[in-house]
């Protein structure tokens, strides 16, 4: 992105423009409601109890996007409160007397539903197909929970293991622990130190009354901010939203104001965190200043220059060096001061000392080696490109907005985006030298000193300052009204061959010129791919490197070309994804057929990689996810040592690792690779008879010397086992259940088990599963289903299998076992009822149209449709055999495939240590 500069004598016309009339919208507001600002799109209204409103209409989105954010979140937590704003996020879930069953209601709508709770803002979000009831509903809830939410003490109770489920979850993860321990260090006064998910015996011991003082002191309109973003009508969207908030009354007392500050850090501080876990991490946190503060946008370049891959400096001095396996850096845009961070990843046994010693060089000694120019310029594009990808999606924009609602203003999502654009070496290298200094960080000791060297945090000005003069930038054009329907899609989509590649092309006008490409070109049988199973890393290495560009070259290429995604191989296909523009797709195009064609296969690179896979897997071996998964996938592997689908233990996976050269990937991209057989769709704003000659011209000519038949897999019955596993110092445990069974797509009773399975399991909070083991019994914080059907071209393949997964407390696993085999049962013996299977079909029905309205989606199920010789009618066509069926065809059929006693179960977790 370029940044807009406004000559001053045009100054008062813009600012004019900044804050537009009533009528910014074509609306005239309601009486009691004002405008407000509008920018690029997005123009705000304010109710008289005080609730902000965004309106962000986009008719070329076939979406919309519900989201309320409330001003509060773990920083406002007091003494003996700590995890109460995420605690009441679930029990906001629980219902209200006129919506008693929230999670069930929004499923049967079609809504796809989350919250998330932060330092300084809790939001509950929700999108559908646009829908003015759903719209209107959906409005009607927030209403009515912003004020009317239960907050019961049996809710409580029942939530209780939920939460701390959660919070086991997040202490098996190293880094997260690692990354809480820092932040508490650095913070001595200031609720940032705090972890949202609190500390245990605050989260076990809350009174219900405090929790619900809680609730009445911050859920309030004048507290909340209401973005409603996609395909809507904006004055028929107010009216809305005035008859279910208006009514609502903003309380006499005053929001309650923070004072506390955090003082400067006056040393150097440093906290070990020892646990179980086979990698070494390392992290250093500078404090720096609060989103509004113009030092926060270079910041954010600085930290973009050392973090990434693979054109950070980091990366090149810690990876490259061969000192880390992994680096990465964050930063705050926070209402207050908060942190700047740096990590490494290394081997257990990898050298500490010098890795901190890399590390801390190059973040404080930038006075030997400044930021270049061509560096910030970089880093500059690079935020750019995420800040035009996000904005190209509106219902993107209404989440991301959050941040900055929660910073103070939600235009400082602009005036951040414009003030980076105008950043340079200078400025990156200023701040840089004032914050990123040894007695501002946090690893952290104390050291005296004389003449101690302090980054002190200036103030940051409020957002009504920083936004003062800020001129925005014109709205981007609205995609065309697109209608994710299969027969539209069928209408719109040109089917061809070219050469002997199957092509499907969309082209429809989308916002900001996007174009979605996806390909996929297929090589290799069983019989040649015997004993090759190494080649399969050949894909991870294409982008790093081609004959004539390095690994920076083609991220910088891609940067330049506006475009996200790349190439990418397994062991018998290799493509691409690429997300462009109309103005670049098709030099990218070029670079990916390139990359594809051309891989360097560079030996550092190779090193690199089987560093990183090698840590990654050895860390695995502890985790208890990994340790289960890989314990099912052995148990059920019906295929031999060498056939290309045999399944690896994680020895046998690092002993292929270890052993494998970058010659045999290099023989194995000679040998296989093509791009003669396969599918190429492509959507969004494009050229199609630019878009035909441009693929004819790259990809039929080079022809795979292994020509592409599929693996054809079957049905095998396995015998049930349940296993137990230890992975020490683990406070969550992970449950795996599978059972085999044949099934194909085509198989008449493929829809009503798909149905039976979202009954079972296809919503955590609002399913068979669900309802028992989190909503009532609180035995886990997430527990599914999963219903997998072949499915082939030629043949009929028919290795079906039916999956629970879950996670709980070492101590609960067993009950949490108990309850969904008995689930499994109760399905099995007494079916599904007709509620269920109406909330179900029409859930199945919403949801497919949601996905199909995403580009990313839409180019994915073409692909699949050419490889399996399908058009969207296929799909229509499901659609009307899900809506057909009966409870009895249900029951049917799960009499004939639902054998619950033949399910394995597969637990990993600290058992030993679980009192």
């Amino acid at each position: 992105m370029t940044l807009r500069r406004t000559r001053p004598a045009l100054l008062a016309i813009a600012l004019a423009l900044c804050v537009p009339s009533l009528a910014a919208q074509g609306i005239d507001p309601p009486r009691g409601i004002d405008a407000g600002p509008c920018i690029e799109g997005i123009c705000e209204y304010r109710l008289e109890n005080g609730l902000r409103v965004l309106l962000f209409p986009d008719p070329g989105k076939p979406t919309v996007t519900v989201n309320i954010a409330y001003g509060v979140g773990s920083v406002h937590e007091n003494y003996g409160e700590t995890g109460m704003a995420h605690l009441l996020e679930h029990l906001m879930f629980k219902g209200t007397p006129t919506h008693p069953e929230i999670p069930a209601e929004l499923q049967r709508r079609g809504i796809e539903k989350n919250a998330t709770t932060s330092l300084d803002r809790t939001n509950y979000y929700g999108s559908f197909p646009a829908n003015d009831a759903t719209l209107d509903w959906l409005l009607g809830l927030e209403a009515d929970r912003m004020v009317n939410s239960n907050i019961a003490r049996a809710d409580l109770d029942s939530e209780m293991t939920v939460v701390r489920n959660e919070m086991e979850r997040g202490e098996n993860n190293p880094g997260a622990v690692m990354m809480q321990r820092l932040r508490s260090t650095a913070f001595l006064w200031h609720n940032y130190g705090q972890s949202t998910i609190g500390a245990r015996s605050d989260v076990e011991h809350v009174p219900i009354e405090r929790l619900q003082a809680f609730y009445r002191r911050w859920y309030r309109p004048d507290n909340g901010t209401l973005i409603v973003a996609g395909r809507i009508d904006p004055a028929t969207t107010l009216a809305m939203v005035q008859r279910h908030f208006a009514g609502i009354e903003r309380p006499e007392a005053a929001l309650p104001v923070a004072w506390t500050t955090e003082p400067t850090q006056d040393g150097e501080r440093e906290v070990t965190v020892r646990r179980s876990g086979d990698m070494r991490l390392l992290a250093a946190g500078y404090h720096v200043p609060a989103a509004t503060h113009p030092d926060s946008a270079a910041l954010a370049v600085a930290m973009n220059i050392l973090g990434d891959t693979p054109g950070g400096r980091l990366h090149k001095a810690l990876v490259e060096g061969g000192l880390a396996a992994g680096t990465g850096t964050g930063m705050d845009t926070l209402q207050a001061a908060g942190l700047a961070t740096v990590i490494a990843v290394t081997q257990r046994d990898g050298d500490a000392d010098a890795l901190q010693e890399a590390l801390l060089a190059q973040v404080e000694a930038l006075a030997e080696a400044p930021f270049t120019d061509a560096e910030v310029a970089l880093a500059r594009q690079r935020i750019a490109n995420g800040y035009e990808q996000n904005f190209n999606n509106v219902n993107a924009v209404a989440m991301a907005l959050t941040e900055s609602v929660a910073a103070g203003d939600w235009r400082l999502y602009f005036l951040r985006r414009d003030r980076i654009a105008a950043v340079t070496a200078d400025d990156v290298n200023r701040v840089a030298t004032a914050y990123f200094k040894r007695s501002n960080r946090t690893l952290a000791r104390f050291v005296p000193t004389d003449a101690p060297d302090r980054a002190a945090i200036p103030e940051a000005p409020t957002a009504a300052d920083a936004l003062e003069g800020y001129v925005a930038r014109e709205a981007l054009a609205s995609g065309e009204a697109f209608d994710p329907t299969p027969a539209n899609i069928d209408a719109r989509t040109e089917h061809l061959r070219i050469g002997t590649l199957d092509v499907a092309l969309l082209p429809k006008e989308t916002r900001g010129d996007v174009v979605t490409v996806n390909a996929t070109f297929r090589f290799g049988d069983a019989e040649s791919l015997r004993g090759r199973e190494a080649g399969a890393l050949a894909g991870a290495m294409l982008m790093r490197g081609s004959t004539t560009l390095s690994r920076q070259q083609i991220a910088d290429r891609l940067d330049a070309l506006r475009t996200t995604g790349g190439v990418n191989g397994g062991l018998q296909s290799a493509g691409f994804t690429l997300q462009s523009r109309r103005d670049t797709v098709a030099e990218a195009l070029e670079l990916a057929a390139d990359v594809l064609r051309h891989p360097a296969f560079p030996e550092a690179e190779f090193e690199q990689f089987q560093r990183q896979a090698i840590t990654g897997l050895e860390a695995s071996r502890k985790e208890p996810g990994p340790v289960a998964s890989n314990a099912m996938g052995l148990h059920f592997d019906p295929w031999p040592e060498g056939h290309p689908l045999h399944a690896q233990s994680t020895d046998e996976t690092l002993a292929m690792l270890r052993a494998t050269t970058v010659d045999e990937l290099r023989a194995f991209h000679r040998e296989f690779y093509g791009t003669a057989q396969g599918e190429i769709t492509v959507t969004g704003d494009f050229d199609p008879d630019a878009m035909k000659a441009q693929i004819e011209r790259l990809f039929p000519d080079w022809t795979s010397a292994h020509p592409y038949a599929p693996i054809h897999t079957r049905h095998t019955a396995v015998e049930p086992v349940d296993v137990r596993l230890e992975t020490p110092d683990k406070a969550n445990a992970v449950l795996l259940a599978r059972g085999n069974l044949s099934l194909n797509e085509d198989d008449p009773d493929y829809p009503a088990l798909v149905v039976a399975d979202r009954i079972l399991g296809g919503d955590p909070l609002k399913s068979r599963l669900g309802d028992r083991l989190r909503q009532r019994e609180g035995l886990t914080y997430g527990v599914g289903s999963g219903l997998s059907a072949d499915a082939s071209r030629t043949g009929r393949d028919d290795a079906g299998r039916w999956i629970v997964q879950a996670s709980a407390a070492p101590g609960n696993i067993d009950a949490l076992a108990s309850g969904i085999r008995e689930e499994l049962a109760r399905l099995a013996a007494d079916g599904i009822t007709a509620e269920e299977l109406a909330d179900a079909v029409n859930g199945l029905r919403v949801e497919r149209e949601q996905a199909l309205a995403s580009d990313g989606t839409l180019v994915g199920t073409l692909g699949r449709n050419l490889y399996l010789g399908r058009t969207m009618a296929h799909w229509a066509a499901f659609d009307e055999r899900l809506a057909a069926l009966t409870v009895e065809d249900v029951n049917a059929a799960l009499r004939r495939h639902l054998v619950p006693e033949r399910f394995s179960m597969f637990v990993a977790g600290d058992f030993d240590g679980a009192d």
